[in-house]
This record gives C-alpha cells, sequence and structure tokens, in this order.
C-alpha cells in the first residue's frame, strides 16, 4: 500500500482506506473521536496505550477494531461482528429484556467489597497474555452482586468494563456529516456551533447541487465549502471568497479525502478581485458603445462588421492584454480555454463560448501531464468572467464575525436573478436586522428566519427516551431568492 502511485490512488474505492487518507476513530461508541492520517509510522493513544494505524490500512469504513496486547505491545485487531447472529438467536429465544424482572438494585449497596479480584490479580492476568474479554468474564464471576443487578444494570456494567479493558475503535469515513459531528461534540466554537441539522438545511434552503456555480463566505473553518464542494461532486464551481487579503481558513477541507477532480471545482478570490473585473467590464462595455456610435455617425450611420468580441478586444490597452493572456497561460490545464475554436456566434452578434463535454479535457495529453491540483487554486480572471457572464448560482453565508448586512450588500449583485441564498448567525438580530433591509430595498422575496430544533433519543428495548444532555440551540438561518429590483439595476 505504501507504492500507491497517484493513479492508483485516483482510481481506488472511497469505500476502503489508503495510506495516506484522512480518516474518523470513534472509540468507545463516541466517547472520544480522533481525527488522523493512516501511514506506516502513525499511532493513536488509547488509555495508556499507544497503538498503530498501519494495521487499518487497506480495510473498508465500518470496520470494529479491538485493542488487544499483543508480543510487540499493544495492537489493533480487527473484529468481525456477529450481530446478524445475535439477532437470530434472540428471536429464537425471545428477548429476555421484555419479561417481567423480579429483581431490583434497591439492597445493593456500593461498599467497594463486591469484587473479590485485585488490582495485582487483574495486572497478572495481563502478564500472562490475557485478552480484555477473559478479564471482563472473570471480573463477572468474581462479582458477588452482579447476579443481583437487574438486565439492565448487567448491560451496563459489562459495557463499563468493556471501556476499560477492551477498548473498541470504529473505522469511520469522514465526510460533512460525521465531520461536523466530531467538531461539534468536540470544538463546537471552531465551526461557530454548526451543528449537523443546521449544516444540511443551509445546503437545502441554498438549492445546493451539481452543475452550479456556488458562492461561498466561510468563517467556520472550511466545514461549509467541504460540505458544498462534496455536494456538488467535482461537477461545478465552489468560489470561496473572502474580504481583505488574507483567505479564511480551511483546515478541515484536508479531512474529506476529495479527488482531483474535486479539488479542481475548489476556488479562491477575494471579493475585491471580483468587483474590480466586474466594473472594468462594465466600464468596457459602455466604452465599446460610445466607440460603435461615433463610428456609425462617422459611416453616415452604416453599422461596423465587427462583433462584440472583437471590439473588446481591440479596445483593451496592449499592457492589459498581455496581462490577461500571462493570467490565462497556467490555468490551461485546469478549466477550459476560450478560444477561436470553440466560439459561436449567437442570435445578437455576439461571440459566446461553445460548452465543451469534460471528457474532451479528460482525453488531453496536456491535462495528464499536470500534476494533481491542491484545492483552494486562485481563480483566474476568465473563470471569473464566465462566472460574472451568467452570475453565481446560489449563495451560502456563514460569517459570525462579519456585519451580515454590510458583507450581503456586495455579495448580492454576483447572484443572477432567482438565485436562493441562506446565511447563517449563531444570534437572531443580526439576521432580523438583514432581513428588514432586505424587504425594504426589495432586493428578495420569500425571506423567512428558521430556527432549527433537534432532539436526540435512545431508542433500546423498554429504554427509548430523549437524551439527558443534548443542544438545544443550534443558531438562525435567514433564506431567501433573490429579485430584480430598481436598485439593484442601478447597481449594475
Amino acid at each position: 500500500m505504501s507504492n500507491l502511485s497517484l493513479e492508483t490512488r485516483s482510481n481506488q474505492t472511497p469505500r476502503i482506506t489508503w495510506e495516506g487518507c484522512s480518516v474518523l476513530l470513534d472509540i468507545n461508541d463516541g466517547d472520544r473521536l480522533v481525527f488522523a492520517r493512516l501511514s506506516d509510522k502513525s499511532t493513536v493513544k488509547i488509555g495508556n496505550k499507544k497503538c498503530s494505524l498501519r494495521p487499518l490500512i487497506g480495510c473498508r469504513f465500518g470496520s470494529l477494531f479491538q485493542v488487544e496486547t499483543g508480543p510487540e505491545g499493544a495492537c489493533l485487531s480487527r473484529v468481525v461482528t456477529i450481530a446478524a447472529l445475535e439477532d437470530d438467536d434472540r428471536e429464537e429465544k425471545g428477548d429476555p429484556q421484555l419479561k417481567d424482572e423480579v429483581k431490583d438494585n434497591r439492597n445493593i449497596v456500593d461498599s467497594n467489597c463486591a469484587q473479590n479480584l485485585s488490582g495485582e490479580d487483574i495486572d497478572e492476568m495481563k502478564r500472562q497474555g490475557a485478552t480484555g474479554e477473559q478479564i471482563i468474564e472473570a471480573l463477572i464471576a468474581n462479582s458477588s452482586t452482579f447476579e443481583k443487578k437487574t438486565l439492565f444494570s448487567q448491560e451496563k456494567y459489562k459495557l463499563r468494563k468493556q471501556k476499560k479493558y477492551a477498548p473498541k475503535v470504529l473505522l469511520r469515513r469522514p465526510f460533512a456529516r460525521s465531520i461536523c459531528e466530531a467538531y461539534f461534540q468536540k470544538y463546537p466554537a471552531r465551526i461557530g456551533f454548526l451543528r449537523v441539522d443546521v449544516l444540511s438545511l443551509l445546503l437545502s434552503l441554498a438549492n445546493v447541487s451539481t452543475s452550479l456555480d456556488i458562492i461561498v463566505v466561510d468563517m467556520v473553518g472550511g466545514i461549509l465549502t467541504g460540505a458544498v464542494a462534496e455536494r456538488l461532486g467535482g461537477v461545478g464551481y465552489v468560489c470561496n471568497t473572502y474580504f481583505g487579503t488574507t483567505p479564511y481558513s480551511m483546515d478541515i477541507v484536508r479531512m474529506f479525502n476529495f479527488d482531483e477532480k474535486i479539488c479542481r471545482s475548489i476556488l479562491q478570490s477575494p471579493l475585491s478581485d471580483i468587483c474590480s473585473i466586474w466594473s472594468n467590464k462594465s466600464e468596457l462595455l459602455k466604452n465599446q458603445e460610445n466607440a460603435s456610435d461615433s463610428v456609425c455617425q462617422l459611416n453616415g450611420g452604416k453599422v461596423s462588421s465587427r462583433t462584440g468580441f472583437d471590439s473588446t478586444h481591440d479596445s483593451l490597452p496592449a499592457p492589459e492584454v498581455q496581462m490577461i493572456q500571462d493570467e490565462v497561460i497556467p490555468s490551461m490545464c485546469s478549466i477550459p480555454v476560450v478560444t477561436g475554436e470553440n466560439l459561436a456566434l449567437s442570435a445578437d452578434g455576439v461571440l459566446r463560448p461553445v460548452p465543451i463535454s469534460m471528457d474532451e479535457f479528460d482525453a488531453s495529453p496536456t491535462i495528464k501531464a499536470c500534476k494533481p491540483l491542491k484545492f483552494g487554486k486562485k481563480a483566474t480572471p476568465i473563470t471569473i468572467n464566465l462566472w460574472k457572464e451568467n452570475g453565481f448560482s446560489s449563495l451560502v453565508f456563514a460569517a459570525p464575525e462579519l456585519d451580515t448586512w454590510c458583507a450581503v450588500q456586495e455579495l448580492f449583485p454576483l447572484l443572477s436573478y432567482s438565485a436562493p441564498f441562506a446565511i447563517y448567525h449563531q444570534y437572531l438580530q443580526p439576521l432580523a436586522s438583514c432581513m428588514h433591509n432586505l424587504q425594504v430595498a426589495k432586493m428578495a422575496v420569500g425571506l423567512q428566519i428558521t430556527e432549527p430544533w433537534l432532539r436526540e433519543y435512545q431508542v433500546l428495548p423498554s429504554r427509548t427516551h430523549p437524551h439527558m444532555q443534548m443542544s438545544s440551540f443550534g443558531g438562525y438561518i435567514l433564506s431567501g431568492i433573490k429579485v430584480c429590483s430598481g436598485q439593484s439595476q442601478n447597481a449594475n
């Protein structure tokens, strides 16, 4: 596995781990969640033991491992689950938990005298090579109160001892849901207290789907950018824009194990560059119209035969044309290049790019020679111009540190008409002010503020009830659809 080439890695199924991939280790049924990158030398500390992650390479996601003591120390060994066999035996014998219980725990006193097995005896069993299951069985056999407990208490006792003497590790695939749940449990402030149900609702209200160009303002660690790119699947673009000169952190995107196709779809660009190119394009169009009117007057009312594409290109100064060409050439491996061969004359007499299938670009020898691209590459001017021609398909916004209304005012002209948008904030007041201003300016319709609510349940036989400790607050989402208004026309 260590000698896998880039081609083998790209063709590998995402259901099986490989060396260098990111994984999420679920230790003892969610008691501890650890992100790790698999390699021959990577380790994880479970209790007071260090275990190598080498046995996890080449296994399927969802595999279960157990900590065992081998000749070289603690190691992870794969456990074959027999849940199906246990279910069949339970159906044949009947569930004993549903029977009437005559035992209870009222006469059991926790005096630390019920266990006859001492700590020295347990250490001696470990030195002799006893497994965790054997130690648990010995603890149960030497407990004077185990048989007096109810079946529910017995299961809790076994589970508590299993977590201590035979911890288990579940190998999980890192994707939007698992990453969001892990961060919300460990470091909720790093993702802006974004819960998994809020993230899913945010993507749904913004109508994030394939073949779209989504503009994202992500100040929650990159979880939002990764979730959008995961749903696009490499078909479309994710423009991660930012205010100022310093990009926002996108470290969480590295954990998604995206392939080269999806990484190419994640682009970054400061909002100032996007707005400057848009304003320059508007000025060029105005200059072109004025030049066309003057030429018509000089020619006695005859219209010149030049197309809009030629006149725009000729009106650019020589240094500006050279700058655009220099920026386009390095990006030929990542995006389609608009040339004279893929332009067609539209009905209004303007040359426009013709859609080209991605199969033609995959078969290009130039692309095969390119190295795998990293995510977050800066968007080129030609890509921004293609975005500006039709506008972005939707807006997904999660920036608690910014002024929501001021940011929306600058981002709204970049959206196409009828484009949905979804804005997340931890507090209600910034979204309420933004909603009021949008209503007064008549810039959007279908405005609504949603407060997601989630309740987790424990579902077990005769023990189904809500969790005692859970998050009751998930922030707020402002959603709507952009429409054409007088102010937006004047801004354009």
